[in-house]
């Protein structure tokens, strides 16, 4: 079982945030770390899909939405985690993802979407 690995789309590059997540020994990657700026969120999460990464973004609405057209189409993703913007200081963001990935793994959330709000540390 493989550890959840996140890539991280332009809403939620935080330095902070992603810092906070490495010092934690998470493996995160961004768009912009991988050249992926400016691309659609069909394309963040098919480049996410191809290296086996959750995307990870405060774009709720519309990752939800594509997540539901994914599934209608019979199409797969490797993992979705959303998270309301600003209501989650930096710190409360890294528990609630190490909670999440102390129960979760990478196959778990294959063509899943998890909400960052059901994880209180």
């Amino acid at each position: 079982m493989d550890r959840i690995t996140l890539y991280l789309d332009e809403d939620s590059i935080d330095e902070d945030f992603i810092q906070a997540l490495r010092s934690h020994h998470v493996d995160v990657l961004t768009v912009a770390e991988v050249g992926m700026l400016h691309r659609s969120d069909s394309e963040q999460l098919d480049w996410a899909k191809q290296n086996n990464r959750v995307l990870f973004s405060f774009n709720t609405k519309d990752f939800y939405q594509l997540h539901n057209q994914l599934i209608e189409q019979d199409l797969t993703h490797a993992g979705i985690l959303l998270a309301p913007q600003q209501r989650y200081g930096v710190g409360e963001l890294v528990r609630r993802i190490l909670r999440l990935m102390a129960v979760r793994t990478a196959e778990d959330m294959q063509n899943y979407v998890e909400f960052l709000s059901n994880w209180n540390p």
